[in-house]
């Protein structure tokens, strides 16, 4: 049970302010604690095989067991609110019609309030709807969930699929009481010929009495601008619930690489739960602030991960010019150095700021060493070498320069390489991209370069900057083992964003300036 401290300090009224004790926590004013649950999904051996209904609750149910010991759990470390991955519960590879049996019936958002845990006997099919409704309930903490809705459509609507219904790929947000607050239905859709993709992106959100309004989309979704940068711009939301189900691609899009860029560029908290299945190449959640992270990224074990943390409410009255977001970074620094883990490693903060990096200089461009290209992302990026101690660089694509300073703090024998790509990306999703990307090759040809790698042992203080030809640009900076490290300085400066880092914390994975120019996809 929670308590305010009255009884400890009640000749001074003021500390209520402050603290409030909840299941033995001791929260501040102005944070909140979250929940994300990396779950490994108990799947179906024959996803593509039709089954009844109930066979399909039998398998869900398993899952749906799981998530309630999580919530409990979550509940007992004093979480306002927990977020599940996308397909944890029903899993995936299915087919149309082989997951129809696993969908249940949702109305839409906004055609009334619904508590399904107390009012089970409105709709049918809502099983699953009702177990997480009532583990909110249960343990009076707002719960935020993916399972796959289904929705009968007229034959009068042109787009409503020939067999008179739509399947969607659904979030669902309750709130501490059980009731259905909103849901989202997924737009980007990734190779998920089971879903519809809606008539009308949703931009879903919900209201919470500890950090304000929490916006809503689904794994995919954070690489476009509909509907989840639209969200976030239009209703000027600072909280988000992201639920997915990723599979990592190095050197520039692991999980937990694009989460906590993402929350730095648009400076909101993110809670990030995603699927645990290293076999497929999925790990990587998290709670994110633009400053700081609790993340979890494990490729060599099983089983699921529960991440609790307590971070700042980010209020909408701080900037949200994506072009610089040193205001936020100040504000948060205190409480970025005093708050601690709840039971993780990964923590880390900004160090103090350091001086702006400038241009290259002019000397050193004579100098530059031959300029090779390779594929990376499945992109074909132009790359020059990084060679020696220290040195300048630029190379160029299209309109985009990409340039570097650098030295290195310990000698290895390891190759790095600067790439730059300015273009169309068109496998596994077409998206148009500007990079600019520092990165530790396989190996010590240029061949190897833009290959998957894990880990390195170069230090290297540098300041990278391209002159972008878009404000969204999300500042990428990982270390070896698939761990994060924070910029010193970012931003904009004469046309040009940069970034700079003395001293990574381990070996330097990849420093990038990951630019999506939304216009051109």
């Amino acid at each position: 049970m929670g308590f305010t401290m009255v009884a400890l300090c009640w000749k001074l009224p003021i500390c209520l302010l402050f603290y409030q004790v909840v299941s033995g926590r001791v929260r501040r004013e102005g944070h909140y604690v979250a929940a994300v649950y990396e779950h490994e999904s108990i799947l179906s051996p024959t996803p593509a095989a039709l089954v009844e209904r109930r066979s399909a609750l039998e398998l869900m149910g398993r899952n749906l067991d799981i998530y309630e010991q999580q919530v409990l759990a979550a509940a007992r470390q004093g979480a306002q609110i927990i977020v599940f991955p996308e397909d944890g519960i029903h899993g995936f590879n299915f087919t149309r019609s082989s997951i129809y049996p696993y969908l249940d019936f949702i109305p839409h958002s906004h055609s009334g309030r619904w508590n399904p845990c107390r009012e089970p006997y409105l709709f049918n099919d809502t099983e699953v709807v009702q177990r997480l409704s009532c583990m909110a309930l249960k343990n009076k903490i707002f719960l935020v969930a993916n399972l796959g809705t289904k929705q009968p459509c007229e034959r009068s609507d042109p787009q409503c699929p020939s067999d008179g219904r739509y399947q969607f790929n659904t979030n669902v947000a309750f709130a501490a009481d059980g009731t259905l607050l909103a849901t989202y239905r997924k737009h980007n859709l990734y190779f998920e010929y089971a879903f519809d993709t809606p008539p009308e992106p949703d931009y879903a959100f919900f209201d919470t009495p500890f950090a304000g309004k929490f916006g809503m989309f689904t794994c995919f979704d954070i690489l476009f601008f509909e509907p989840a940068v639209n969200l976030i711009r239009q209703y000027n939301l600072k909280q988000i619930v992201y639920p997915t189900a990723w599979m990592n691609q190095l050197p520039l899009l692991s999980a937990v690489e694009f989460q906590q860029a993402f929350a730095t560029a648009f400076n909101v908290n993110i809670l990030a739960a995603n699927i645990h299945h290293p076999t497929l190449g999925m790990t990587g959640s998290g709670i994110y602030t633009p400053v700081k992270s609790f993340i979890y990224h494990n490729m060599e074990s099983y089983g699921g991960k529960l991440i609790v943390a307590e971070i700042p409410v980010i209020t909408a009255d701080y900037k949200t010019n994506l072009e610089n977001n040193e205001r936020l970074r100040e504000n948060l620094h205190d409480s970025c150095r005093t708050s601690t883990s709840t039971s993780l490693d990964d923590e880390v903060c900004f160090k103090e700021q350091e001086e702006t990096p400038g241009r290259v200089s002019e000397k050193g461009k004579g100098q530059s060493p031959p300029s090779f290209y390779a594929e990376m992302m499945y992109d074909n990026f132009t790359f020059v070498p990084v060679w020696g101690e220290e040195g300048e660089l630029q190379v160029c694509a299209n309109t985009l320069c990409c340039y570097l300073n650098y030295r290195r703090a310990v000698s290895t024998d390891e190759l790095y390489a600067l790439g730059v790509f300015d273009g169309l990306h068109t496998v596994h999703g077409t998206y148009y991209v500007q990079a600019c990307a520092l990165v530790k090759c396989g190996g010590l040809s240029f061949s190897t370069c833009g290959q998957e790698v894990t880990d390195a042992t170069a230090l290297i203080d540098f300041q990278l900057w391209g002159n972008m030809s878009t404000p969204y640009i999300f500042p990428l900076l990982l270390t070896s083992g698939i761990t994060l490290d924070f910029a010193d300085h970012m931003g904009w400066k004469n046309n040009h964003y940069f970034l700079s880092k003395n001293r990574t914390s381990s070996g330097l994975l990849t420093a990038a300036l990951y630019g999506r120019w939304y216009e051109k996809d």
